[in-house]
């Protein structure tokens, strides 16, 4: 387990797939388009929105490096972006309808957000000091947390956020990859 998570730590790798994450996001596209199975469709659709939702509530509500995120979802859960970004990605390759597919991203997407959470960790505990630190101590990091005195702050959403940590361009593109992966399913395919 080490040398995995040694991997997922490496600073060259993570360096090379930052710089190439725009080309290897289309390459997954074009080979995830032409292998939809239309039966999957809704369920994907409909687990995509619930993690792109979600993720618009985190963007709607992180003052990034400003001031702590102890409201919205990071009133129940430390890290919910992570959580919103994993559904958004399951659904889209539920799509396939391929569980050995389904079950590797899982194990993939553990190993990611884990090591990701403990890096950002550090570098907010350097930013937020004491106040991070009883955060930590009273909402978990993955599993939501239903008590406590930040569940007061959990109806919070603010638009300039939202706007700010670019949610609405996080949004519109579910949506338009959805519009492509509709069109190209049910219309191009049955076309021919």
């Amino acid at each position: 387990m080490k040398r995995v998570h040694a991997l997922f730590n490496n600073k060259s790798i993570r360096k090379i797939l930052l710089k190439i994450r725009i080309p290897l996001f289309l390459a997954a596209f074009v080979l995830l388009v032409p292998n939809i199975k239309p039966e999957f469709f809704l369920p994907g659709f409909l687990v995509t929105l619930f993690g792109a939702l979600f993720q618009a509530w985190c963007f709607g509500s992180l003052d990034k490096n400003r001031s702590l995120a102890i409201q919205g979802p990071y009133a129940l859960v430390r890290n919910p972006m992570y959580q919103g970004r994993f559904f958004l990605l399951f659904g889209c390759l539920l799509l396939l309808g391929t569980i050995w597919i389904l079950l590797a991203f899982t194990v993939f997407y553990y190993f990611y957000m884990t090591n990701r959470v403990k890096r950002e960790e550090q570098h907010l505990r350097g930013i937020f000091g004491e106040d991070y630190e009883a955060y930590c101590r009273d909402v978990n990091r993955f599993i939501p947390t239903f008590k406590g005195r930040y569940l007061k702050n959990i109806w919070f959403f603010k638009w300039d956020l939202f706007r700010e940590n670019h949610g609405h361009w996080n949004f519109l593109a579910v949506l338009a990859s959805y519009g492509v992966f509709y069109l190209f399913t049910f219309i191009i395919l049955h076309a021919h």
